[in-house]
């Protein structure tokens, strides 16, 4: 098996040295093999990084609606405090130093500067990039610790959140900025799903994306430890995926080492249940096969 999603610092302020959340790989490798997990992917948030920020800064902006993006300027205050050229090397010397890890980074969709993101990844050693849509517009959907933020489902409505959802992942997609679809379905995160007919839609056109893109979609384990209480994708979207031979990566999504491998054994099985035999895995953003199970 394989965790190709794991966090140095847990959510909120990047408050503890790089050095000190390093020192934790060898638990999180421990953990992830207790788990059967055999390789794990390092992917901090892109926004994390002071670099990263200067590509991207005022995006917010581009939606209006000034009191979201004075909150989302205020986030990036609080994580972008940490140096991308740090953690790579760092993350490098984890893996020479004999853990089984991979460098990764998970990234955003930011409208309009994904050429100049992929710019800068271009000059790090990365072996995996997994592309996510956490907000729409400046709009953090799934920040579950904002009453700002939640109070926005009442006004924007269901459907019209997971229309635009799905355009802002078509969009990613379509960059080739990324190897990943990570938690492709996260709209669903704080419980509201749209009527069967449009979540049918909304699902046949992620899988779409990822087909078409020729990119990996997650299966993660994250789901569980959220409102809707089930994994990304859901069953019928795992489905569509198999279908239309969508590789699959695994992952726990976890920002500390106590949920590296979270139910591993859980979404092996529904990996199986949807005829998956293997899993993808990375190196130097080239994907291989590996065999569902274990990661060579």
């Amino acid at each position: 098996m394989l965790d190709y999603h794991v966090h140095l610092w847990p959510h909120g302020r990047t408050a503890d040295p790089l050095e000190l959340r390093l020192e934790q790989l060898g638990v999180y490798c421990a953990g992830a093999a207790a788990q059967g997990v055999e390789q794990i992917a390092l992917t901090e948030h892109f926004f994390r990084f002071r670099s990263a920020r200067a590509v991207v800064e005022g995006f917010w902006d581009d939606a209006g609606e000034p009191v979201l993006a004075a909150a989302m300027a205020a986030y990036f205050d609080d994580h972008a405090t940490a140096e991308l050229d740090d953690y790579v090397t760092a993350a490098l010397n984890a893996r020479a130093a004999g853990l089984p890890v991979v460098v990764g980074l998970e990234v955003d969709y930011y409208p309009g500067r994904m050429d100049a993101v992929a710019e800068l990844l271009a000059g790090y050693p990365l072996d995996v990039v997994l592309g996510s849509v956490h907000w729409i517009g400046n709009w953090q959907f799934d920040n579950l610790d904002s009453p700002l933020m939640m109070g926005e489902w009442g006004s924007r409505g269901v459907e019209d959140a997971w229309r635009r959802y799905c355009d802002a992942l078509d969009e990613l997609a379509a960059t080739g900025a990324v190897d990943v679809l990570a938690h492709p379905d996260l709209v669903k995160v704080a419980g509201r799903r749209p009527d069967p007919a449009l979540l049918q839609e909304c699902e046949v056109r992620i899988a779409e994306a990822a087909a078409h893109s020729k990119l990996a979609a997650e299966l993660s384990s994250a789901g569980w430890r959220k409102p809707i209480g089930e994994a990304y994708p859901s069953a019928h979207l795992l489905q569509l995926f198999a279908e239309r031979d969508v590789p699959i990566t695994t992952a726990s999504d976890a920002h500390g080492a106590p949920d590296v491998g979270f139910r591993a054994g859980e979404i092996a099985a529904m990996a199986r249940a949807a005829g998956y035999r293997t899993l993808r895995a990375f190196a130097s953003r080239t994907g291989y096969d590996v065999a569902l199970g274990g990661a060579r």
